[in-house]
C-alpha cells in the first residue's frame, strides 16, 4: 500500500497537521489539527480546519479516526469540529493523557474536567495496533516533552508529534509539569532510533530556523546522524544537562493556558455560563 500523506502548515503556531490516506479505499486518519485562536480578543476561527476539510472532501476521502500526538501547550485542537462534517470519525490519543488530565485540573482547578480519558473516543495503549479502515496503525509511548506523548507509525511513516523536530531544530521542550529529558533520551534513542534508518519521520512543528523554507520530513537515518541535539551519539547526562539548561532560559507559549484547557477536554470547549459564553481561565501569578 502505498499511503499518500498530506501536510497543512499553520504558520501562526508552527504546527503541522497530516492527511494519511488509502488511495485505493479513500481510508484516512487526521493528525494533530489546529483550532485558530486569537489570544487578544479570544475569537475562535476555522481557517486551518478548512483547508483539512476541503481536502478530504475533494478527495472523497472516509477519515476514520483524529489522532493526537499529546495534549498541546501551542495550540487548540480542533479535533471535535470534524464530527459537524463526519459524524462517525473518533478522536484518539495515548491512555497517559489522564495524568496530564489530573495534573491541570489541579492547575486550573476544574471542577468539570474528567481525568478518566472518557471525553476522548479512544484511550491508546502502547503498542496497539489501530485499524482505520486500510490503515495499520501503531501506537509508540515517547513521553518526556509530556508524559503522555505518542508517536505513530503507519508503514514506514512515523509521526513524531513534539518528540523531535527537524535536524536543525532538535527535540521538544521537557520542562512542562512532568516532563523528563531523561524519558525524551530514552523516547527517542531506544524507540525512534531502534527503527530501520529509511523510515521516514513527520514532525509536528517546524519553526524555520534562519528563515529557512519549510521542512517537515526527515528520516530515523538523517536524525541519527544530524540532529543538533539529539544525534545518535550524544551521551544521556549530556542531553539531560544541554535540554535542562535551554529549558530554563524558555518563555511559555503563548497560547499555553486557553491551550490546554480545551485540549486536556479532548477539543471541548468549556460548558457555556448562563450566559451561553464558555471562560478559559487565567491564574495570576506573584
Amino acid at each position: 500500500m502505498a499511503l499518500q500523506i498530506q501536510h497543512f502548515f499553520d504558520p501562526a503556531t508552527s504546527t503541522l497537521t497530516y492527511v494519511v490516506h488509502d488511495p485505493k479505499t479513500l481510508d484516512a486518519i487526521v493528525i494533530d489539527p489546529v483550532w485558530d485562536y486569537d489570544a487578544a480578543s479570544g475569537k475562535l476561527s476555522t481557517k486551518s480546519i478548512d483547508s483539512v476539510i476541503a481536502y478530504l472532501k475533494e478527495n472523497k476521502l472516509n477519515p476514520h479516526y483524529v489522532l493526537e500526538t499529546h495534549a498541546h501547550a501551542d495550540h487548540l485542537s480542533s479535533s471535535q469540529l470534524f464530527k459537524n462534517f463526519f459524524p462517525n470519525i473518533k478522536v484518539a490519543i495515548g491512555e497517559r493523557i489522564t495524568e496530564v488530565q489530573k495534573t491541570f485540573k489541579t492547575v486550573f482547578n476544574l471542577s468539570d474536567v474528567n481525568t478518566n480519558g472518557k471525553d476522548f473516543d479512544l484511550l491508546l495503549k502502547e503498542n496497539d495496533v489501530l485499524e482505520a479502515g486500510s490503515i495499520k496503525i501503531k501506537t509508540l509511548f515517547t513521553p518526556g516533552h509530556t508524559p503522555a506523548c505518542a508517536s505513530y507509525l503507519i508503514d514506514d511513516a512515523l509521526f513524531t508529534g513534539d518528540a523531535i523536530f527537524m535536524p536543525d531544530s532538535g527535540t521538544g521542550r521537557c520542562d512542562f509539569p512532568q516532563g523528563s529529558a531523561e524519558a525524551l533520551y530514552s523516547s527517542v534513542t531506544e524507540k525512534i532510533y531502534s527503527l530501520p534508518e529509511k523510515t521516514r519521520i513527520f514532525v509536528g512543528h517546524d519553526y524555520q530556523p534562519e528563515n529557512r523554507e519549510l521542512r517537515f520530513q526527515t528520516s530515523v537515518q538523517e536524525q541519527k546522524e544530524k540532529n543538533i541535539q539529539l544525534s545518535a551519539k550524544v551521551k544521556k547526562a549530556d542531553f539531560i544537562r544541554f535540554r535542562q539548561e535551554r529549558d530554563a532560559t524558555l518563555s511559555a507559549p503563548k497560547l499555553l493556558y486557553p491551550s490546554l484547557q480545551v485540549n486536556i477536554r479532548a477539543g471541548h470547549l468549556p460548558a457555556p455560563e448562563s450566559n451561553g459564553v464558555s471562560y478559559l481561565k487565567l491564574p495570576l501569578r506573584k
